[in-house]
């Protein structure tokens, strides 16, 4: 929205992304640089060599950020909490300078990542009751964002030869379909229920036995044409064709302001 972006179709990877495809005409004509200056804007945390997370210059952005990305913070905790109860994320912790010797010889003592949440955030807690002067330290908060805040991929969005990913394809690991996302039904979108292409198959096979009960008279193109909608992936397919409906319908409408401003004149 910020960079005037109208049309954009959201399409889960099949494994554990999601490419944004971002359809207007004149974004489509952008060069490289401005492809990469568009990513930069939109990259809230940068990520280093070795995965470190590079510091925030001062205390009050992060504030102000985090609050404008996620306000109230209590969902995003738990989304946090959810991700960093993950098998010992703790370990990849790097604590503020002043805080990493003995939080690291108390990391140990606790039996998961959870408790050693807690201790760090209470640690931070009782450092900013302290400071007055001093510019209290949000480390806790760049932690959250850190693990939040989606990375976005500077080389996909840049390159202007780069392969990309066709919705519809299948991932090669996971065997998911690349589908279109219903922003509307987000959240009721599961990655794990996503067709994988031998559910699609095992789908098309049941269809066709029953096509072929029902109507044998049918020619073999037209009963394929119905059968995928008989499958689980037909929403999705209905997600696209509405996103390309609404691209032809813009098109449509910007041709006939322009020709009514030739008539103009």
């Amino acid at each position: 929205e910020d960079l005037g972006v109208r049309h954009r179709l959201w399409v889960y990877s099949g494994r554990r992304g999601v490419h944004c495809w971002v359809c207007d005409d004149a974004v489509r004509k952008w060069s490289p640089a401005l492809r990469a200056a568009a990513v930069e804007y939109l990259s809230l945390v940068k990520v280093g060599a070795r995965g470190a997370r590079n510091p925030l210059p001062t205390p009050e952005p992060v504030e102000v950020g985090f609050m404008g990305l996620w306000a109230p913070p209590d969902p995003v905790e738990g989304g946090f909490m959810t991700v960093w109860a993950s098998p010992e994320p703790g370990e990849a912790l790097t604590p503020p300078a002043q805080h990493r010797e003995p939080l690291q010889a108390e990391f140990p003592r606790r039996k998961d990542s959870a408790q050693r949440w807690e201790l760090l955030r209470a640690r931070l807690e009782r450092t900013r009751g302290r400071a007055a002067a001093a510019a209290p330290c949000y480390a806790d908060w760049e932690v959250m964002l850190q693990f939040c805040s989606p990375r976005l991929d500077i080389n996909v969005s840049k390159g202007l030869n780069h392969l990309l990913k066709s919705p519809f394809s299948v991932h090669p690991k996971t065997g998911r379909v690349s589908v279109p996302l219903d922003l509307q039904r987000l959240d009721q979108f599961d990655p794990f229920a996503v067709p994988t292409i031998t559910s699609l198959c095992q789908e098309l096979d049941t269809a066709g036995s029953d096509g072929e009960q029902e109507d044998g008279g049918a020619t073999e193109p037209k009963r394929r044409a119905r059968d995928y909608k008989k499958t689980s992936l037909a929403p999705y397919v209905r997600v696209f064709e509405q996103f390309v409906e609404g691209m032809e319908s813009a098109r449509r409408g910007e041709r006939i302001r322009r020709s009514d401003l030739q008539g103009d004149f």
